[in-house]
């Protein structure tokens, strides 16, 4: 019978009998997934959120400006200086040609910087993973 054939339709969407309605964005869910298990969710979230802000804070201090925004603030590149007084000179550098004011800016990048993780060392020590 058509009721029972696998894949029936129901508002135009696809349903299987053993795994439910499926959704566009169900690939990119099991995806992330993977990520979150090969990765440290904690510290990821909390450099994705460092990153989503610094390109939050560039947007409005380059506003009308864009052409001349910095391309990147690598996280990993100040994490790697030895002190602060050497990040808050290389955002200096990055900033240069920033009209406004960048001191808030970098104070605050600089602040949420600490206790942050290097990429690299985001991976979990206790999964192993085929490459």
């Amino acid at each position: 019978m058509a009721a029972n054939r696998v894949g029936r339709r129901y508002n135009h969407k696809v349903h299987s009998p053993n795994r439910g309605p499926r959704e566009p964005g169900l690939h990119l869910q099991k995806r992330q997934a993977r990520v979150t298990v090969k990765y440290n969710r904690k510290e990821l979230q909390k450099r994705l959120d460092v990153e989503k802000w610094i390109d939050d804070r560039l947007a409005e201090l380059y506003l009308g400006r864009e052409a001349e925004m910095p391309e990147e603030v690598n996280i990993d590149d100040l994490l790697d200086l030895a002190s602060d007084e050497q990040r808050v000179s290389k955002l200096q550098d990055i900033l240069h040609s920033c009209r406004n004011n960048t001191d808030v800016f970098v104070k605050e990048l600089m602040e949420r910087l600490q206790g942050l993780q290097k990429q690299e060392e985001l991976q979990n020590d206790g999964i192993e993973h085929p490459q």
